[in-house]
């Protein structure tokens, strides 16, 4: 079965309905007839969270803390080693510290990662990347 990684620009775009949102309602549906695995770094949780409050609030963030809580996705604790490698993705790109660690969790399980966000592109070459459209 394989593995994806969803960053938070997945799921931020899913919970706000926007243009990618199908595309990752597919994805938690194959996940659901486990056609697929499902993984979120706990880091990218708390993005999701915190920009969902900004969005809507906290009433907002803590309705898709519970939704997230009931998807068939696994979330993933950031232990030392994947610490080290979000690290090195922070220190050698222009890119934001969660990202960092969605990157890290692609990298150290192998698996494609799920998102829009094109801070990931200098990392093509080294991750598997599934680009979402706005």
């Amino acid at each position: 079965m394989a593995t994806k990684v969803l960053d938070s620009w997945a799921l931020l775009a899913f919970f706000k309905g926007e243009a990618a949102a199908a595309d990752v309602e597919t994805l938690i549906h194959k996940a659901t007839d486990e056609k697929v695995r499902l993984c979120l770094c706990v880091v990218n949780w708390g993005e999701v969270y915190y920009g969902m409050w900004r969005a809507g609030g906290k009433t907002a963030a803590d309705e898709v803390a519970a939704d997230l809580s009931r998807m068939p996705i696994e979330l993933v604790e950031a232990d030392l080693p994947l610490t080290k490698q979000a690290a090195i993705y922070k220190a050698n790109n222009k890119m934001s510290y969660a990202d960092a660690f969605a990157a890290a969790l692609a990298k150290s399980k192998n698996a494609e990662l799920v998102t829009g966000d094109h801070e990931f592109k200098p990392l093509e070459k080294e991750i598997k990347i599934n680009w979402l459209t706005k």
